[in-house]
């Protein structure tokens, strides 16, 4: 059994690997874990969302003993849904593991063959024109409802919307469908500024109208991002975390006279704010800008 397997003095990765996958095999046996054999790959998926965000909250930190344990709870996920797809017959952890190492070596032809490259630019490139010749032999060319099939099909809608809008526009980046720069984006965003200054003054407003204007403004902030060779995920988190430094301080302030934010009022309170972002570099604000 997986507890009572003993290793010699040095065990090599191989038998580490195996060992990690006779611990899941054992914990969805019969003699097993009541909550691991319940689970399934629809009520895993939860914990696989939660789980790539505390690795990203471990890098945030700079806490490499948090990333080495963070990065574990990833590879259990993986391990736990291989383990169930090996219980019903479809596939095991190896072929996850063959799967990735031929993706990896067929995408890099400038690595393990003889195509050259000259920038990661390039290597950028021709992952896209693999990635799209591999996806073209997968499917025909028409799906199953009739319809042809779209370069656009292999990003999931079920990833957030952020992460979901960088790669449709990467992806119709690829084919030259995108702005020629940034100042372009700035422009579009102008744009949809105005249409939606438009909706707003309309006497009674339609609610689906603001949504769908909304709505353009995001995307087009989010190709803003992207042109300026920024993650619109990652840079809103960063700005999310310099609210929440903001916010902490003008409530510590605020304390500091005997107040609570409901004894406060606006004014007093986005004054406090307008101190603290203006504070010299050397405060604590100085890592949040």
């Amino acid at each position: 059994m997986a507890s009572s397997r003993t290793f010699p003095d040095n065990p090599g990765p191989e038998q580490r690997f195996q060992a990690l996958v006779e611990v899941m095999a054992r914990l969805r046996g019969p003699q097993g874990c009541p909550w691991d054999r319940e689970q399934t790959h629809q009520t895993l998926k939860p914990y696989l969302l939660e789980e790539a965000y505390e690795v990203l909250h471990a890098l945030d930190e700079g806490d490499d003993r948090e990333l080495c344990r963070e990065l574990g709870d990833v590879l259990l996920q993986v391990i736990f849904h291989a383990q169930i797809a090996a219980e019903e017959g479809r596939f095991d952890i190896y072929a996850v593991i063959d799967a990735l190492r031929e993706k990896l070596i067929r995408r890099h032809p400038h690595v393990f063959g003889s195509l050259t490259v000259h920038d990661a630019q390039e290597v950028t490139r021709n992952w896209e024109a693999i990635k799209a010749q591999e996806k073209a032999q997968e499917k025909s060319v028409a799906s199953q409802d009739g319809r042809l099939a779209s370069v656009l099909d292999g990003v999931s809608s079920r990833m957030p919307a952020l992460i979901e809008a960088r790669q449709l526009t990467e992806r119709a980046a690829y084919y030259d469908f995108d702005w020629p720069d940034a100042q372009a984006v700035l422009a579009k965003l102008e744009e949809e500024t105005g249409e939606l200054q438009a909706v707003l003054a309309q006497p009674a407003p339609n609610p689906q109208e603001i949504a769908e204007e909304v709505g353009d403004l995001l995307f087009v902030v989010v190709n803003l991002a992207r042109k300026l060779g920024l993650d619109p995920e990652a840079t809103l988190k960063a700005t999310n975390q310099k609210f929440r430094r903001r916010f902490a301080a003008v409530e510590q302030a605020l304390a500091a006279r005997g107040k609570t934010l409901a004894e406060s009022d606006p004014a007093e309170m986005n004054a406090i704010w307008d101190a603290i972002k203006h504070a010299p570099a050397s405060s604590s604000e100085s890592h949040g800008g």
